[in-house]
């Protein structure tokens, strides 16, 4: 075990923490500041926002984000899963599989549940190792590198082309389009930035995007292709698979979903992977106990999870009065968890600052606290980051930055723009 402990970072004076601000998170010190802050004096903290929106609670403390998390009858996602506010005509057309709850929501996530068990997932063993390898080979024989470009986009985008079954020479494009959409409030990523008033002739549009369209465009396509086949693929279960409750997708649910599996199945992992390095450079005592000892890999796996919490937040709305963290919360009132402050909490984890490859219990939230919207995609993601490091860390005898590690300019995404590296092979 590790006998370094770190300390917190300064707290940010409560007047000045503003969760509300994508800016203040694009240094990747300023969160943790604030969230420490919050936990400490401020737990359910009100935190106002910027018209037309009006506010919300952020909830900051790891007990009461699996409070809330697990309540879906108190704390719904029908009214959206991100700060922006939506109407009733915004919801009907926009929602996703993560904004239903219930009979509905159960129903469309058992259209593809079982791609993403063990049973499935361990059968990609050796197509991930193999991807891997390639990915690695290619970076490493560069010698100095983008980190992220070469091997944290690379990997991830290959293994989503493969459950998709889409041509591998168009990832890039599918990276792009996760980039152009979850980077809705960062300029070198959107096309029009959230809350301008040309995002207002999107707003019918996932995350306001107008790269939704093109997405929607290529997937629709796909389904075409495959409307009425055997394949086994994920469109082709999206196109020939009735759902258990008897309704087929509309073709709105499955340009929403096809969405949803093109941005989320590539940017938690990659930017997971991303900050893990980060880390193991930052740390290289930590790196040299998984070089020494590689069966701590899959336990490191949880540490990197924990460390990265590559999703800030998501959002629930109050079906009704209710108490939590002793403020008393009212019926349509935004409530947030920040899962990455929850990751965090002393009083979840010992010494929570510490990177520590051999933390034990490490009961994390960042595919959530076991409610009904637990990441579907855990397992694979799990599998990828494993395979990643068991293939990577054997392979070099140092890694070092060469120069500045940019941010995404977001406070949902904790995204890793750029990671310079230097490798030396082992």
């Amino acid at each position: 075990m590790t006998t370094r402990t770190t300390a917190p970072p300064d707290p940010l004076p409560l007047d000045e923490v503003d969760l509300a601000d994508p800016g203040k998170f694009a240094d990747g010190v300023t969160p943790w500041r604030m969230f420490h802050t919050l936990r400490h004096e401020d737990p359910v903290h009100w935190q106002p926002e910027p018209e037309p929106n009006a506010g919300f609670w952020a909830v900051t403390r790891h007990a009461d984000i699996a409070r809330v998390d697990r309540d879906p009858e108190t704390f719904t996602s029908t009214r959206f899963v991100n700060l922006e506010e939506v109407d009733d005509d915004q919801i009907r057309k926009r929602a996703s599989i993560l904004e239903l709850d219930g009979v509905r929501h159960r129903a469309l996530r058992s259209v593809i549940q079982r791609q993403f068990g063990a049973s499935v997932i361990n059968s990609y063993t050796d197509f991930l190792r193999g991807l891997t390898a390639h990915t690695l080979d290619a970076a490493l024989a560069k010698g100095r590198f983008d980190f992220v470009e070469e091997v944290s986009a690379d990997f991830p985008i290959n293994v989503l082309a493969r459950l998709l079954d889409v041509p591998e020479e168009d990832n890039l494009q599918l990276i792009e389009w996760g980039n152009r959409i979850i980077g809705n409030t960062d300029p070198d990523y959107a096309d029009v930035l959230l809350g301008s008033e040309e995002s207002e002739r999107y707003r019918d549009l996932p995350f306001r995007s107008p790269a939704s369209l093109e997405v929607f465009e290529y997937g629709r396509e796909l389904a075409r292709q495959r409307r009425g086949g055997e394949g086994t693929d994920l469109v082709s279960r999206l196109v020939n698979v009735t759902p258990r409750d008897g309704v087929p997708l509309s073709r709105q649910d499955f340009d929403n979903y096809f969405l949803l599996l093109v941005v989320a199945g590539n940017e938690t992992t990659r930017h997971t992977i991303s900050h893990a390095m980060h880390a193991l450079i930052q740390h290289p005592d930590q790196l040299d106990l998984l070089r020494r000892d590689p069966s701590l890999i899959p336990n490191a796996v949880e540490e990197f999870l924990r460390w990265a919490s590559p999703v800030y937040h998501f959002r629930r709305t109050a079906t009704r009065d209710t108490e939590l963290g002793g403020k008393r919360i009212r019926e349509g009132d935004k409530v947030v968890m920040w899962f990455a402050s929850g990751n965090r909490d002393e009083e979840a984890f010992g010494n929570p600052y510490d990177f520590d490859v051999t933390r034990q219990d490490n009961d994390h939230v960042t595919f959530g606290k076991g409610g009904p919207h637990l990441c579907l995609g855990n397992l694979l993601a799990r599998t990828e980051i494993r395979i990643m490091f068991e293939e990577l860390i054997p392979r070099i005898s140092d890694m070092r930055l060469t120069g500045d590690v940019p941010r995404v300019r977001s406070n949902f995404v904790n995204g890793v723009k750029r990671l310079p590296v230097e490798a030396t092979l082992a």
